[in-house]
This record gives structure tokens, C-alpha cells and sequence, in this order.
């Protein structure tokens, strides 16, 4: 950074926070006053082994002496007011020393500690406080930890790159931890009693906030996947040829309406408006776009040497699958980039299962996939959690064991602790023996176990004509696992805590739990589905294309002959690519080809009725899945209909809507196209309202809502690609 632009973001920066917390510039400060950075206070904590950089303001050419023990170094203030100065590097040391910066005033810091310093950042869950973790009172009557001190960066968003914060230091102790970050803290709790130096915590983190905003504009470069971000951040940067073009073509027209202007005021005409300002170039001001929270929570903290980050984020994200993985890249470059200390250890955490929703339990699970595949990235590891998860609250208040888990890798490696075992068992490598999988695992520190003394549970496999992924049999033998299943035989691939809400038992030697993950090729759904070869497609529809007017993309139906069952394949894919389908076949309910697709007025097709031997596979557990089901269910017609139970469904709510509901006038209205499984009490799927295109209720499994059957979801568009088949088998 240049020391012009260094000293201008100061003051404009300066001069908006102030501005905008009493309305006027503090009398306090005088000009010519020596100032260093709102976070260098007494009982700071500065990185060992590292040159110790000290850093302010001052008047242009003003002379600064700084003296750290018996250390001492002098500059000059440039002619922006900036000034640096490097003392040399200093052990670990308890002992406090002073600082003290002599210019024409003079400044004394007090009780400063030289030790290890890491930085503690993303969003609530690494702001969550030990206040509110499990045995706050019992964890904070304990907490007489003075050499561990802590700074919160306060919650500030900026449109530039800002050079400071007010951020105190405080001293551990009973009276302070309870506002301390609790993930930093149990980890600066282990590091300080395994290492014995002082710990301090640069708590720079903002509940419900994503990663974008806390990436600098130097890490979406060059990123690939990431370009339109960062073409948006460039365009919106005055002094970019981007900016400037934008600006420029826009003061042309604002010109040239003005001449208009002039012209039809002159002669009493109407004008068409003045041009818009480009909302392309408007600055990013909000803690929800991008670079904001680097800008502003971050940056100002670049000179000071750290040993390294800890990173807790990604519940704000959760629905990217693999995109996470390019803007772990960019964060963790970008900040590397910008402290200039070369790749700095950068450990994160795997957030934890959680009930998002409706949302499919596989979103979660490609989202840690995402996360893992990060540690791709030199010198970063990952801490697994899905042991200590609280599925109904998305903030797991058993920070210890993070803070724990945290700590040893750092131990392991950074301060030479080879002997502490870190990391999760990750998979090394998949065999096929068989009708078996045998899966080997590393980082396991002896043999596999469970922490319920069962067999691992979670284990999922799929063979050619499985029908979906199938439960696994899984047998520990030492650092490998073998599954298997009757129904999947022979094996091609597997999955592992391959949903929202896994809280899988299998462990390692040490207890660390085992990450979500998958391996091997999985084949198309359809192919998987043991009688789907004796089916022929009769009606395919795009359901992208519902409406008023149904008009079949495949419509075969004159064509084929008679048939004894019928199915139907239905297939959902959200946004971020994830895929749900079932496949529910049954013994004919009509002998009227025509009356088998979507219920609409004009094909008088109303069925409320049970079907016999109906089979279910499916792509995930939301469905149950099974052969020669007996209680299948259907309801369809293109009429409204209430809740009322009238055809007296055994189990059915009678007031809410779901598998025992009753048509009623007008005939062309609602819409109903629903299959379930009574005993289960489960909709298999329901495509509902149809006429609302975009706004029709579409669902696989039971809504997690009031409505089971999904009726009101008005969910369609929730959904990018969607897919409707109907076959038949015809008689031999």
C-alpha cells in the first residue's frame, strides 16, 4: 500500500466513524499528537520470534522514538503522517515490558507479553461467547489465566480498506472470559498450559455473516469460478480503467441529458428522467457483500504478526456445494497475501449437523465435502465436530472440545507436539472384494472404534440395480471397515454421514470423530432401479413447464399396449446442483392410459384409493423405501379440497392436509397429484396446484411443515431442473 492511499483511507475512515457516532471530530486529539492504532493498548500480546512492528501517526516529518525494554528504534513521519518502525524479534516471555512512543507527545503502553498470537475469526459460532457455552459458571469461576488476554474487533462494515479499530486488550480472568471468543479461548486455555507462554486473541468474527465480505479483493483473483466477483469489486474500485470507463459513459449521458434539459425547459417539452447512477458502481457498504468485513474488521490488523487463524464459517454458505472450496482459496490466500508472513497455519471447523428446514439432508453433506477438500490448501487442517452437534440449534455450545480439537493441531504442527494425534480418520483408499467395499482409513492412531461399542452406523452403499443407496453392514477390521449389503450387491460406491442430521458413531483410536464423505462412481438413479427395464416411458413433462395447459414433452400414450402397473419417476434438482428422485411403482388403479398423468380437468381422471404392491426407491432417506408395500395410497383430481378425512384414511389428521384429504367444487381448481405410503405416514411425492406454474407445490417425502401432502408450499421455483415420468408395464 502506498503511504498516500494509507493515509487517506485512515482519515476518510476516521472521519465516517466518528461523523456518524457524535456528529463532530473529537476534541481530544490534537494536531501533531504521536497516535498508534486503536488496538495497541496495555496488556497487548505481540508474536514471538517475529520482528516486532510498531506503527501510528504523526505530524508530516515529525521525528518518533520508540523504545520496547532495551530495544529502541526512531523514524520519521512521512509526508502523509505515517510512520513504522521494526524492533527486533523477542522470546516468549511472562515478563511484562513497556512500550513507549516518544514524538511530541509522549505514549506508554503497560503490562505487554510477548508470546503467541492467533488470529479468531468468522461468524457466530466463533463469536459465541463462553458465557453460553456448557458450564459457563463452572469455566469462568476457573478462568485466573492472566498471560491469556483478548481484543474484539468491533462489528464494523467499510467500503475501503480502513488502517484502524479501537480494540482493547483485556486480561483473562473471571470478570473478563465470559465475553471472550469460547472457541479461542478453550483453544488458548490448552496452548498456555501445554506450552507455557502467553496467548493472546484477535477476535475479529460477526454472527450470521459469509465469507465473502471478510475476503480481501486480491483473493478472488485469479480464481476461476470466482470472477464475477471479483470483475464486480473492480468495477465498483475508483482508479480501475473499469471504474473510470463506467463513470465516464455515465457523466456522457448525464451531459447529455442536461442539454436536453435545457433545451425543454426552454420550450415548455417534456424529458424523458435522467440517467441512473450504475448500480455496478456503487460501493459495497453492507456486512453481506463483499470485501465489506475485510475492509473493515481486518485489514487494519495486516502489520501485525500473527502466528496464525483459526476460522469458524460457513453455516451462511451452506447451500454452495464445492463453490466453498474456491472461497476458502481466496480467503485464506488473500489474507496470506496481505500479511505478507508467508502461508501462516490457517485451521478451521466443519460446521455441525443441523435440521435446515425442508432442505434436502444432502445439501449439508456436499457442503462438508466442500469444507474438507479445503485442507487441499498448504498448511491448513480441519477440525470435525458431527460427535458434539445440537441438531435443533445451529450454535453447538460445547466449545470446549472445538477450542480442544483446535489446539492440537497446532500443537501438532506448529510447536512440534508430533506426538498429539490431531486429525479425524480420513478415508486412504477404496477396494471392491466381492460383494464387499473394504475402505482404509488414515490418521487413525491404532484401530477404529465406536463410541457406543455398535457397529458403525451412517454407511450407505449402492450397487448396478440397488435402487438408490442401500444401508451397509460395516465391520471395523484395525484401521479399515468393510460393508456390504444384500441389497446392493455387488457395491460400486458408498457414502458416509451423508445427511443434514448424521451423527455417526465411528471414531479413531484417540476419539475423534469421522468426517461426512463418499467414494466411488455412483450410477444414474434410473439405472439403479431393479424393474425399471421392464418399464416403457408413456409421458415425460418438464415441470419447469406446468401451467394452466399441460402439454407432455413425451407423449406416447397412443401407442402403448395394455399394461398391469404403473410408475412414476420424479426428479428435483435445487440450485446448487443437489439431485432428490423416487421411483414408486404399483398395479394399475385404471385401465385408461390417458388417465394416469396429471390429473387435470380434462381428463376426468379423480382417484382417492389405495394401490396394490407398491415398491418405493429412492435417491435418499427423506422416502422410505420398500417392495410390496400394502398400504399404498393415491389422491388425484384437478378439484380443490379440504383437510376433512371423509374417506375415513386410517391415521390421517382430519385437519391438516395430508395423505386423507377431500375434493370439492370447482372441479378445474387446486389440483392434487399425490402418492403415499399410509403406513409410513409419508407422502412419497405430491405435485399439487400445477395451474400456478412456477408457485405449484412439488415435494419428495413429507413437508416439514403443518401440510405433509406440501399442499400451500408454493415451492416450484425453488427448483431449477425438475422432472416428471410416467410408465407403464405393458401386459406380455
Amino acid at each position: 500500500m502506498s503511504h498516500h492511499r494509507f493515509r487517506f483511507h485512515r482519515v476518510l475512515f476516521a472521519a465516517v466513524l466518528l461523523f456518524s457516532a457524535v456528529g463532530s471530530f473529537s476534541p481530544g486529539l490534537v494536531r501533531g499528537d504521536v497516535k498508534l492504532p486503536g488496538f495497541f493498548t496495555d496488556h497487548m500480546v505481540l508474536q514471538q520470534a517475529k520482528p516486532i512492528r510498531v506503527w501510528g501517526w504523526a505530524e508530516p516529518s515529525e521525528k518518533v522514538h520508540v523504545t520496547i525494554g532495551d530495544d529502541q528504534a526512531s523514524t520519521l513521519a512521512d509526508e502523509e503522517g505515517n510512520w513504522l518502525v521494526e524492533l527486533p524479534s523477542r522470546p516468549a516471555s511472562a515478563d511484562p515490558v513497556e512500550i513507549k512512543v516518544v514524538g511530541n507527545n509522549e505514549l506508554q503502553l503497560t503490562d505487554i507479553l510477548i508470546g503467541e498470537v492467533w488470529l479468531c475469526s468468522g461468524q457466530s459460532n466463533m463469536e459465541w461467547r463462553v458465557l453460553s457455552s456448557v458450564n459457563a459458571d463452572e469455566e469462568i469461576a476457573a478462568a485466573n489465566f492472566p498471560q491469556i488476554r483478548h481484543m474484539k474487533v468491533p462489528r464494523t462494515p467499510s467500503p475501503i480498506a480502513a488502517d484502524d479499530v479501537p480494540a482493547p486488550w483485556q486480561v483473562c480472568s473471571p470478570e473478563t472470559v465470559g465475553q471472550f471468543t469460547a472457541a479461542g479461548y478453550f483453544m488458548a486455555r490448552r496452548l498456555h498450559k501445554e506450552l507455557n507462554v502467553p496467548i493472546g486473541l484477535v477476535n475479529s468474527s460477526w454472527g450470521g455473516t459469509r465469507i465473502e465480505p471478510w475476503t480481501p479483493p486480491v483473493g478472488f483473483e485469479g480464481i476461476e469460478e470466482l470472477q464475477d466477483i471479483s470483475v464486480s469489486i473492480t468495477q465498483r474500485t475508483p482508479g480501475t480503467d473499469a471504474f473510470e470507463s463506467a463513470l465516464q459513459k455515465h457523466l456522457n449521458s448525464t451531459k447529455a441529458w442536461v442539454t436536453k434539459a435545457e433545451q425543454a425547459l426552454a420550450t415548455d417539452t417534456y424529458i424523458e428522467p435522467a440517467p441512473e447512477y450504475p448500480s455496478s458502481l456503487t460501493p459495497f457498504t453492507t456486512r453481506s457483500q463483499p470485501t465489506t468485513l475485510y475492509n473493515g474488521m481486518i485489514h487494519p490488523l495486516i502489520q501485525m504478526p500473527i502466528r496464525g487463524a483459526i476460522w469458524y464459517q460457513g453455516e451462511a454458505n451452506h447451500r454452495e456445494g464445492m463453490l466453498y472450496t474456491a472461497k476458502m482459496q481466496a480467503l485464506i490466500e488473500g489474507w496470506r497475501t496481505k500479511w505478507n508472513q508467508g502461508p501462516f497455519p490457517f485451521y478451521f471447523v466443519q460446521i455441525a449437523p443441523y435440521q435446515y428446514g425442508d432442505e434436502a439432508g444432502s445439501v449439508l453433506a456436499k457442503f462438508w465435502e466442500a469444507q474438507a477438500a479445503a485442507q487441499s490448501i498448504p498448511n491448513t487442517a480441519m477440525v470435525v465436530i458431527n460427535d458434539i452437534a445440537t441438531l435443533s440449534n445451529i450454535h453447538p455450545p460445547n466449545k470446549q472440545d472445538v477450542g480442544k480439537r483446535l489446539a492440537d493441531l497446532a500443537l501438532h504442527h506448529d510447536y512440534g507436539k508430533t506426538n498429539v494425534i490431531a486429525h479425524s480418520p480420513e478415508l486412504e483408499s477404496m477396494q471392491t472384494e466381492g460383494n464387499q467395499l473394504r475402505l482404509r482409513f488414515k490418521h487413525v492412531g491404532g484401530d477404529l472404534k465406536t463410541s457406543d461399542g455398535k457397529s458403525p452406523n451412517w454407511f450407505e452403499i449402492i450397487g448396478p440395480q440397488s435402487g438408490g443407496f442401500q444401508p451397509a453392514t460395516a465391520k471395523i477390521e484395525g484401521n479399515e471397515i468393510v460393508l456390504s449389503s444384500p441389497n446392493a450387491a455387488p457395491p460400486v460406491a458408498m457414502r458416509f454421514a451423508w445427511d443434514k442430521l448424521a451423527e455417526p458413531n465411528l471414531r479413531g483410536a484417540t476419539g475423534l470423530p469421522v468426517s461426512a464423505f463418499r467414494a466411488g462412481k455412483v450410477p444414474e438413479f434410473a439405472q439403479t432401479i431393479p424393474e425399471a427395464d421392464d418399464y416403457e416411458l408413456v409421458y415425460e413433462l418438464d415441470l419447469n413447464k406446468l401451467g394452466a395447459s399441460i402439454q407432455y414433452d413425451v407423449d406416447r400414450h397412443e401407442a402403448m399396449p395394455q399394461f398391469d402397473r404403473v410408475a412414476y419417476l420424479v426428479s428435483l434438482e435445487d440450485a446448487s446442483g443437489n439431485v432428490k428422485s423416487v421411483f414408486v411403482s404399483m398395479d394399475a388403479f385404471t385401465d385408461d392410459i390417458t388417465k394416469i398423468g396429471i390429473p387435470t380437468a380434462g381428463t376426468k381422471a379423480t382417484f382417492q384409493q389405495p394401490v396394490e404392491s407398491m415398491n418405493v426407491y429412492a435417491s435418499d432417506n427423506s422416502v422410505t423405501a420398500g417392495t410390496e408395500i400394502k398400504e399404498g395410497w393415491i389422491e388425484f383430481w384437478p378439484n380443490n379440497y379440504g383437510p376433512a378425512n371423509d374417506a375415513k384414511v386410517p391415521g390421517a389428521s382430519g385437519t391438516a392436509y395430508d395423505f386423507g384429504d377431500s375434493p370439492g367444487p370447482p372441479i378445474n381448481g387446486y389440483g392434487c397429484m399425490q402418492v403415499h405410503n399410509v403406513g409410513a405416514r409419508e407422502t412419497v411425492f405430491a405435485i399439487n396446484s400445477w395451474k400456478r406454474g412456477r408457485d405449484a407445490d412439488l415435494g419428495i417425502g413429507n413437508h416439514s411443515g403443518e401440510h405433509t401432502d406440501w399442499t400451500f408450499a408454493t415451492n416450484a421455483s425453488q427448483y431449477e431442473q425438475k422432472k416428471l415420468q410416467v410408465l407403464v408395464r405393458p401386459v406380455k
